[in-house]
């Protein structure tokens, strides 16, 4: 056991290392990974069933406690990503597909990973786990509504299937997460450290998928997507900062509210882009797989030598983090 948690810590530390490996393998001898595309479902359904595991009826309390700060962090991130995508895509030109899918990546709920970056970057931790769980539990309604209204000018899109797939892929695997927990306490506590793996393990599967099968499309249009994606992320990340600034909350609160609105779920992203527009489409939310966990420890680093000296700002104790540090 103690081996494999070591395996796992290492596996959660590097996991941008490893996605990017795996990317480029995929991308340079793309032959083994080309049937694992039908397993992308099933493997985010993984992913976040492990979200489920480490999430607490604690986490949901501040929503009912202060939902004032949660409430505004969610509808500035479901208002500003969607827009801010479709901006990009209209200023780059971007190619139907690729649009949708820049679009798709700006509409799913924030990921996991956030909570970590939050934690490192000595923000409101409380906050960024409770946005992540209210964001995650309105996706199936807010994402499906958003990509109808921005995206369905490039791509059909069907609410309804899109509902369901939300449904399938996030909110049963994280119920079934809560409950598993909520009756079998000692034995989750005691596999908690290893889950971190099982979930590096199912996104890098899922990115050699994609890139495997995006090959031509990635040498044409990758450099392209790549400025789309890191734009998207850096925009978010400033305006999520400049609107809690603006609400006039303290600064751990401004921390936690600039990175869950910059990252968001693109493992998510990934699995509906496949579903229901194209493997291309799932492109920007693989690149935002990548560049969001390059982007997120660089900002988390700098923030983290920067004293928050705000009287509420938390004081979580190492062992509060998220196991589940890579459901992107």
């Amino acid at each position: 056991m103690k081996l494999l948690e070591s395996i796992s810590s290492l596996a959660g530390k590097y996991f941008a290392v490893w996605v990017i490996a795996i990317a480029v393998l995929a991308y340079f001898i793309p032959t083994p990974f080309l049937g694992l595309g039908s397993y992308i479902t099933i493997l985010l359904g993984v992913v976040m069933f492990g979200m489920g595991l480490t999430l607490k009826p604690v986490d949901f309390k501040l929503v009912l406690k202060k939902p004032l700060p949660v409430i505004l962090g969610v509808a500035a991130q479901f208002m500003i990503m969607p827009l801010i995508a479709l901006a990009l895509a209209y200023a780059m030109n971007l190619p139907a597909e690729l649009a949708a899918g820049l679009v798709l990546l700006g509409s799913v709920p924030g990921g996991t990973a956030s909570n970590v970056m939050v934690y490192l970057a000595k923000g409101n931790l409380a906050l960024s786990v409770a946005m992540t769980s209210l964001s995650t539990m309105l996706a199936p309604i807010l994402t499906p509504l958003i990509l109808l209204g921005l995206a369905g000018q490039w791509l059909p899109v069907d609410p309804v299937a899109m509902f369901i797939s939300i449904v399938q892929v996030i909110i049963v695997p994280v119920t079934l997460g809560l409950i598993i927990r909520k009756v079998f306490p000692a034995a989750v506590h005691k596999s908690a450290t290893v889950i971190p793996l099982i979930s590096v393990i199912a996104i890098i599967v899922i990115v050699s998928a994609v890139v495997s099968a995006n090959v031509e499309s990635i040498a044409t249009s990758g450099l392209v997507i790549f400025s789309a994606v890191m734009l998207h992320n850096l925009i978010g990340l400033t305006l999520g900062y400049m609107t809690a600034w603006a609400m006039r909350l303290d600064e751990s609160k401004r921390r936690a509210i600039s990175i869950e609105v910059g990252m968001q779920n693109s493992g998510l992203g990934v699995a509906l882009a496949t579903a229901h527009f194209g493997p291309l489409a799932a492109l920007p939310n693989v690149i935002a797989a990548v560049w969001h966990n390059i982007s997120g420890p660089v900002l988390a680093t700098f923030w983290s030598k920067k004293p928050v000296t705000d009287k509420d700002s938390t004081a979580t104790v190492a062992s509060d983090i998220p196991v589940q540090n890579t459901g992107k």
